[in-house]
């Protein structure tokens, strides 16, 4: 039996691998959309936080469709080989063009952290679409695919995957669109202090940089792990890239975190994740030609500026850039780029033919063009979103928050709340909240707890309480244990004897004197209410401030809804 041999061209073969490893690393960069959700979404508040979810979604949506259909060709109109949309190519063109997509809808992005909690969703969907159809497009024309700041300076514009050209461009973008819209209701006083609106989840910002911090190798390392003509890896370089970018995260982080300590005496946690992300964006310009300690330098500086220019925009500028995308991707990104002729080795200074002077007014060219083109362009589309009543939304929704106002949901609903049977009834099932067990699909009868009080000659009470969040398991199971027969919990906030704290956000400091609480409500007529006021203050007490108050007024009557009884057969 003859066996079939499958022969492939080596020059096949490279592509179909170097294809293979782009479409893999666009996998890897498509991920880190993950990560901006998570770390936008922590450092807002919670009554905005499925408004920054559903962003950081139509961002991908709407912009990856767009520069499908017209990014593309405009990038191409740019860079001088006409009009030619994504849609006219083939197999490996669109490759090209999703890896293109990936860096493009990660420019996109940024944006929407900077405006977050007071931009309307029409606006910041259509600034998107002109983003990746205009903006971004023009960006990569003139540099990437076009090399026009050579023809000018006479020496290459060096950006290796997109620190100027992707987030030194988003970040600047994102600080115009927040300019024009103004601060959030309560940001600044009227003598223009600034108060400080702590986002509602370290945790969430935390685990978002650590998914963007490995999206980013996919980015910079990625980048450079292809085949050459030889069909040999490109080793010095691969090497050299993920060395760089390594250690100019992890420099970011520590520079971060000194400066935020020189300046308050803490290390500040989101201070040292941003910085860790500022040092990613220092170095993505330059990872294949920075030295070993350029990435100590790099690094370090991108991490160190963060909590100085955060601090000159809140406080000179008077710009509320909620996520602080300017410092993290905008001044770092320019730094990073215009670091290179400093950093650079002297093999790749040699190979780029320029002298280091030369090599810097190149890159200060590209950074001055790039910051121009994207300050105009977005400050004509805020404007007239503006001009138009479109770009913000009402005082009252955004003092309710954009989850409701704009999408109608509750990111976090008050717990308590009934759970729908899930048997297809559409019935609503009996939650109880004093411990006792629920109903369970198919059962007869709901189960029926008897109080066990003594007679209280039918007079009602309501006994409130407010304590504290972490006892609220202990009352409940005392409750139980008392035969209280129905209870209300409701989450609250609120100052008492409790003293005030402080709190520290992005290195500030904030006066926490309203503390949370729940709120236990409690009607009863056949248990007195003195046996469920010793029940809650047996389960909420720790001989601590702060253990709250109980309160018993009289009911003047009840009425049960379904029943239609009356005073204490309602109870």
């Amino acid at each position: 039996m003859e066996t079939m041999v499958l022969q492939t061209e080596p020059d096949a073969l490279m592509e179909a691998i170097n294809y293979t490893w782009i479409l893999v690393v666009t996998f890897l960069i498509f991920f880190m959309h993950a990560g901006f959700a998570m770390l936008e979404a922590g450092q807002v508040r919670s009554k905005n936080v499925a408004n920054q979810l559903t962003k950081n979604l139509l961002t991908w949506s709407v912009g990856v469709t767009v520069f499908f259909l017209i990014g593309i060709g405009i990038e191409s109109a740019v860079a001088g080989a006409g009009f030619e949309p994504a849609f006219t190519g083939n197999g490996t063109g669109w490759i090209d063009w999703l890896y293109g997509a990936v860096f493009a809808m990660t420019a996109a992005t940024i944006v929407s952290g900077a405006v977050a909690g007071r931009a309307k969703l029409r606006a910041y969907v259509t600034y998107t679409f002109l983003l990746a159809a205009v903006i971004y497009p023009v960006v990569t024309g003139i540099t990437w695919a076009g090399g026009y700041i050579e023809t000018l300076t006479g020496t290459p514009f060096s950006d290796f995957a997109g620190g100027m050209i992707v987030h030194g461009m988003g970040g600047i973008a994102g600080l115009t669109a927040a300019w024009i819209l103004g601060p959030r209701m309560d940001r600044y006083n009227s003598d223009g202090t600034a108060n400080v609106i702590p986002g509602h989840s370290l945790t969430f910002a935390v685990l978002g940089t650590l998914i963007l911090a490995f999206g980013w190798y996919g980015f910079n390392v990625g980048t450079s792990a292809i085949f050459s003509e030889e069909g040999a890896f490109l080793s010095e370089q691969l090497g050299r890239v993920a060395m760089t970018t390594t250690i100019a995260m992890a420099c970011g982080a520590m520079g971060a975190g000194l400066v935020a300590w020189l300046k308050t005496g803490k290390v500040d946690t989101l201070y040292v994740a941003n910085g860790l992300l500022a040092g990613l964006v220092g170095i993505t310009a330059i990872p294949d030609a920075s030295t070993w300690w350029g990435a100590f330098l790099v690094g370090g500086l991108a991490g160190a500026q963060l909590p100085l220019v955060f601090g000159f925009v809140e406080d000179y500028l008077k710009i509320d850039d909620v996520c602080a995308v300017f410092p993290v991707h905008g001044s770092a990104g320019v730094l990073g780029t215009l670091l290179f002729p400093l950093v650079a080795t002297s093999g790749y200074m040699a190979d780029l033919g320029a002298t280091r002077t030369e090599a810097f007014i190149a890159q200060f060219a590209g950074v001055a063009i790039i910051a121009v083109w994207t300050i105009a362009a977005t400050a004509v589309i805020w404007f007239v979103f503006k001009a138009a009543g479109q770009a913000r939304v009402t005082p009252e929704h955004e003092r309710d928050g954009l989850d409701v106002s704009e999408h109608g949901v509750d990111t976090y609903p008050e717990f308590g709340q009934p759970d729908v049977a899930t048997d297809g009834s559409g019935t609503v099932s009996d939650v109880r909240t004093d411990g006792g067990s629920p109903a369970r699909a198919g059962d007869a009868e709901p189960e029926i707890r008897t109080d066990g009080g003594k007679p209280n000659g039918g007079e009602i009470k309501m006994v409130t309480a407010i304590i504290r969040p972490d006892r609220l398991g202990e009352v409940k199971q005392a409750l139980a244990e008392a035969g209280a027969p129905s209870l209300t919990v409701t989450n609250v906030s609120g100052r008492g004897s409790q003293p005030a704290k402080k709190g520290q956000w992005r290195g500030e400091e904030y006066t926490v004197d309203l503390h949370q609480k729940v709120k236990i409500e409690c009607v009863v007529a056949d248990i007195p209410a003195a046996d469920v006021v010793d029940a809650i203050s047996e389960g909420a007490h720790t001989g601590e401030p702060g253990d709250g108050k109980i309160f018993v007024t009289p009911v003047e009557s009840a009425y049960q809804i379904r029943t239609g009884k009356t005073g204490s057969d309602a109870v």
